[in-house]
């Protein structure tokens, strides 16, 4: 298969955006997927989807962009509410008709799980932190997947994960957010340890899958600035450092 590139969980950090499609444009990539958390982001989310419209990605949706448009403002984490009045009618009626998953060929696609948007796949939480879920429960989720490359995003953790069939699970990290915080029982804390972009490029095909993760870099410190702009010194810190 020709190789295409994997992008995931952009929220809203539209210079990082940017830079990684430059970087996929410089390689000659010409087939891009998203695999959803598309806008919610204190920084530029309407600059996001002026990049996003007229590229017309095969998007899957995630759990923020659900958030959007299901939830009133009032159930709304603080970060899609911040989020909400600066989307133009467009950008919310695109999300409300993306898929919650999606196949191309051998390729399965998913924001977080098949059948959850907000569960993890490939980690699990222990003692306020993650680390790689054992294989047995990996395998457990990716039982009614008969694509030998699943594709997955919403932990913002690179990571690829070899199932004892052959098959390949692939988290291209996150675009627009090296790391997050979850006050959710059990509360835990995500962090990269990098401000860089990450994405994925994924060519080959069942048994001979290549993926490259790639880390470009952009400029934080002005998407920091938007995230102080808007009152957010926490975004700022984790956008501009990679840590909490």
């Amino acid at each position: 298969m020709e190789r295409f590139a994997v992008i995931a969980d952009i929220h809203g950090n539209a210079l990082a955006l940017e830079a990684v499609l430059a970087d996929i444009a410089r390689l000659g990539i010409a087939r891009v997927v998203n695999l959803g958390d598309v806008f919610s982001g204190p920084l530029d989310p309407a600059g996001v989807w002026a990049q996003l419209e007229p590229l017309d990605l095969l998007t899957v949706r995630g759990n923020h962009d659900r958030a959007l448009v299901d939830y009133p403002p009032e159930e709304m984490w603080e970060t899609d509410r911040e989020t909400l009045p600066l989307l133009p009618a467009a950008a919310l009626d695109w999300i409300r008709g993306l898929p919650v998953e999606a196949r191309i060929g051998d390729v399965y696609l998913c924001h977080a799980t098949p059948g959850a948007d907000e569960v993890y796949w490939a980690e699990e939480v222990a003692d306020g932190g993650m680390r790689m879920a054992p294989l047995a429960q990996i395998e457990e989720f990716a039982a009614g997947v008969t694509e030998s490359l699943m594709l997955c995003g919403h932990t913002h953790i690179p990571r690829v994960v070899r199932l004892s069939d052959g098959r390949l699970l692939v988290n291209p990290g996150s675009v627009g957010c090296p790391g997050y915080t979850d006050d959710r029982e059990p509360a835990h804390v995500m962090q990269t340890g990098t401000p860089l972009a990450s994405y994925a490029v994924v060519g080959g095909g069942a048994g001979s899958w290549v993926v490259e993760h790639r880390q470009v870099p952009y400029d934080w410190r002005a998407a920091a600035d938007q995230a102080r702009a808007m009152g957010r010194a926490d975004w700022a810190k984790v956008v501009e450092t990679g840590l909490l």
